[in-house]
């Protein structure tokens, strides 16, 4: 006759490892809920809308959720892009339109399926001109399409920048322009300029006029060069704008981890919403290894 369940223990000393665990616990097997990879490199550019990942990692809310988070800034959105589909970045700040554009091979990106789980922000961008334009009393595309093609016809046509090709300042831009009759292909050059280096840029006379996401339109301001024109919520109230992407495989392999991700960067989204913590929110998010302005 076989041994019971319970002889088996009393032979075997399991049931002495076992004593005092509490009733329904004795032969549970229960799966690990904590974060399936830990350690995530999360990149970022620098651009205020970066803030809720940034104050994740500073508050200590990526640690609170399992996650052992480097914040990454990376040099343009294509860099943000290349690092996430190589799985050097697990996670990234990126723009509503690249994960589209790299999950259909679109504008050259390399096909690699993403997904987005939760937009990071809304508002926030805008486009701004050079003073020479505001001296020559052009602040609207109307205003300004009489310029632009008196510049086409000498041969120097006007630049206009957006931060990247797929991206949503790409839209704004165009948008924009052809609103007062300017063709965005043929009667502008536009380039391709990254975020950080748009005031540099139009200082030394490369742009016309550009669209970005904040502190670079208020910095053109601030240095004297340029003027905002108009804000992007000015042309679609409450758009979203930039979005917290994984790819496709690293999210179908690590459910738990995106979901701890997402609770830190949520967490820290509700903290920078309230007005008292504004001020502690500019000083941190401001510094070199951040946005690195004022």
């Amino acid at each position: 006759m076989g041994l019971s369940r319970r002889e088996f223990l009393k032979a075997t000393g399991a049931g002495t490892l076992l004593a005092g665990v509490p009733a329904g616990w004795a032969g549970g097997a229960y799966a690990q809920d904590g974060p399936e990879t830990p350690n995530m490199r999360i990149g970022i550019i620098a651009l205020t809308d970066c803030s809720s990942i940034v104050m994740a990692h500073e508050l200590g809310l990526f640690k609170k959720h399992g996650i052992e988070s480097t914040i990454s800034k990376e040099a343009s959105w294509a860099v943000i892009r290349d690092r996430l589909t190589l799985g050097e970045n697990q996670a990234t700040h990126m723009l509503l339109g690249m994960p589209y554009a790299s999950t259909m091979g679109l504008l050259g990106s390399p096909v690699k399926p993403m997904v987005i789980p939760m937009c990071l922000n809304r508002n926030g961008q805008a486009i701004t001109l050079t003073k020479t334009l505001l001296d020559k009393g052009a602040k609207t595309p109307q205003q300004i399409k009489p310029v632009a093609l008196e510049a086409k016809a000498k041969g120097a046509p006007l630049t206009f920048a957006m931060t990247y090709p797929p991206g949503t300042h790409a839209m704004w831009m165009r948008y924009w322009l052809a609103s007062g009759g300017i063709n965005p292909d043929k009667d502008v050059s536009l380039i391709t300029i990254p975020p950080p280096q748009m005031v540099a840029n139009m200082k030394v006379g490369k742009m016309d006029g550009y669209c970005v996401g904040e502190p670079w339109n208020a910095r053109a301001i601030a240095d004297g060069i340029g003027f905002t024109a108009i804000t992007t919520q000015q042309m679609w109230k409450d758009h979203p704008e930039k979005v917290l992407a994984f790819t496709e495989e690293f999210a179908a392999k690590n459910p738990r981890t995106v979901k701890a991700v997402m609770r830190a960067v949520i967490e820290a989204g509700q903290w920078n919403d309230k007005l008292e913590n504004r001020p502690r929110m500019a000083e941190v998010v401001s510094q070199p290894q951040y946005i690195n302005t004022s």
